[in-house]
């Protein structure tokens, strides 16, 4: 499924950016419109046209109106945290998912996106992507896949990688409030909104000494998710925070109340 996740998202890329070296806009002027051949060069919106006649840099300055197509943006690698009822140490119920803070990643991309821009300042979308939850649990045991209620067996062998793993599509519904374009042509984000992903799979990845096992199935990820995500950033790069309302756990009563909140670095707009 990885591979064949990276093979799409080359594939696409390239397809991107050969469409894109390949393009032409029509600039307009005050008295006269030309035709040129342009690079677009960035992500997004913040993207400098290089004409290929001359040496002029120029910043795109987009007219309001919708707009619909592939991407490859909005790339998230940052660290997955379990908020237990509030508090960021987890119960005694939930203490068998104590995981490696360090090691526990949230990823992800859009490689989709529909919206309307109102002007320079702001612009509303939505865009469709995929997102990885990743738990490094730091015990030595087995989470049991298609039980009624998320449970696990104690095991007499030391994993080096025991790791719980969900895969989402992603559905994040943004609102982008953008400063206008600085010296050095570059501008500031602040984007928020909800965020909305749909499970396709989970598994659970365990290294030892004894042999490396993965086993797919149902560990009781929330098969729907939805939060609320803040972006905030300068030029292409960013910070992001993700907090889901909902629990990490379907019917599971005794992990009620465990929710998931990622933050980490993005990049693209």
């Amino acid at each position: 499924m990885k591979r064949l996740l990276l093979t799409l998202t080359i594939c696409l890329a390239a397809t991107t950016l050969f469409a894109q070296n390949n393009s032409t806009d029509t600039v307009k002027t005050d008295t006269t419109k030309t035709r040129r051949t342009r690079i677009r060069l960035g992500f997004g919106d913040d993207v400098a046209q290089v004409n290929i006649n001359d040496t002029t840099t120029r910043t795109a300055s987009k007219a309001p109106g919708f707009s619909f197509g592939l991407t490859f943006t909005r790339f998230d690698i940052g660290l997955t945290t379990l908020n237990d009822n509030g508090s960021f140490t987890l119960s005694p119920a939930n203490s068998f998912l104590s995981y490696r803070s360090w090691r526990s990643s949230s990823i992800g991309f859009d490689v989709l996106q529909m919206g309307y821009r109102f002007n320079s300042a702001f612009r509303v979308y939505i865009a469709g992507g995929f997102d990885w939850t990743n738990l490094r649990l730091r015990n030595n045991i087995t989470i049991q896949r298609g039980q009624p209620t998320l449970t696990y067996t104690q095991d007499d062998v030391d994993y080096t990688k025991n790791r719980l793993s969900a895969t989402y599509i992603r559905i994040p519904i943004s609102f982008d409030f953008r400063t206008h374009d600085d010296a050095d042509g570059r501008r500031f984000h602040f984007v928020a909104g909800p965020d909305l992903g749909i499970r396709i799979s989970s598994s659970l990845k365990q290294e030892s000494k004894q042999g490396d096992t993965k086993l797919t199935g149902d560990y009781h990820f929330a098969k729907v998710r939805y939060g609320a995500a803040l972006r905030v950033g300068y030029g292409s790069i960013g910070v992001f925070a993700k907090y889901y309302f909902n629990n990490m756990f379907d019917n599971s009563p005794a992990q009620d109340g465990l929710r998931q909140f990622n933050f980490g670095m993005s990049v693209g707009w």
